[in-house]
């Protein structure tokens, strides 16, 4: 894997060297499959996510009378934490699994070798694209997970503890700083390298049959969620240490 992670690497040096190595179309095309596609399913699941928070937040601030205080939870945690985790780990099971099962059935039916034989590098064609497009698309898509998962807290919050969409509103920036939303932000790109990578890794450890893609796009999909999250709790630890 250190190895893979090492070529992947140069490669994408000397691409930015020579960007003419890049197949731009094939970014694009991870950017519609990987990014745009993926909104339907990430925006419900980060509206339940909201309206979970909100609900279970809002059982304990009601007892209290501290109604408004979960504008403040909801924004901070979905923001600095679980909106960034939630999107690395829904693009992990979705799309890391199909950039292994992609590269590992070519590598069963010798697709790869065949790319080798007349030239072209597979890193360049089937790696690179693959981890640029998501390092592009996972940023956008953490910000609408983010959107999507703060409305769900609002109807919620509207609906149990009568504070109303202008009210959690105008709190919304009062609780949750820029920073907040930055922070966030930054981890998503160092996340989509994980995923593409491990995704990528896997396909090209394929070896046999169709058992083996299997084998490996499980594989993909249990390393990434780990990695995901192994990522975010050192993110934490960086932010704590530099007090972000």
């Amino acid at each position: 894997l250190l190895s893979f992670c090492g070529a992947a690497s140069l490669a994408f040096a000397q691409g930015l060297v020579q960007p003419g190595r890049l197949r731009w179309r094939y970014v694009l095309s991870v950017l519609d499959q990987d990014g745009l596609r993926s909104i339907p399913v990430l925006g419900m699941l980060s509206f339940l996510l909201g309206v979970v928070i909100a609900y279970q937040a809002g059982v304990q601030f009601r007892v209290y009378g501290g109604n408004l205080y979960v504008v403040d939870l909801v924004g901070i945690t979905v923001l600095r934490e679980l909106g960034p985790l939630m999107t690395a780990i829904v693009v992990a099971g979705r799309s890391g699994s199909a950039y292994t099962a992609q590269i590992g059935t070519m590598q069963v039916t010798e697709e790869v070798d065949a790319l080798r034989s007349i030239g072209v590098s597979p890193l360049d064609l089937l790696v690179l694209p693959k981890i640029l497009g998501l390092v592009l698309a996972l940023p956008l898509l953490t910000v609408f997970a983010d959107a999507a998962a703060v409305g769900g807290g609002m109807v919620m919050s509207a609906l149990m503890l009568d504070i109303s969409p202008e009210v959690f509103i105008r709190r919304f920036p009062e609780a949750v700083s820029i920073n907040s939303l930055l922070t966030g932000v930054a981890k998503a790109p160092v996340f989509a390298a994980a995923i593409a990578t491990v995704g990528c890794y896997q396909g090209f450890q394929v070896r046999g049959g169709a058992d083996s893609v299997g084998r490996h796009t499980t594989a993909s999909v249990v390393m990434g969620i780990v990695l995901v999250i192994v990522l975010n709790a050192a993110f934490s630890v960086a932010y704590s240490w530099l007090g972000l």
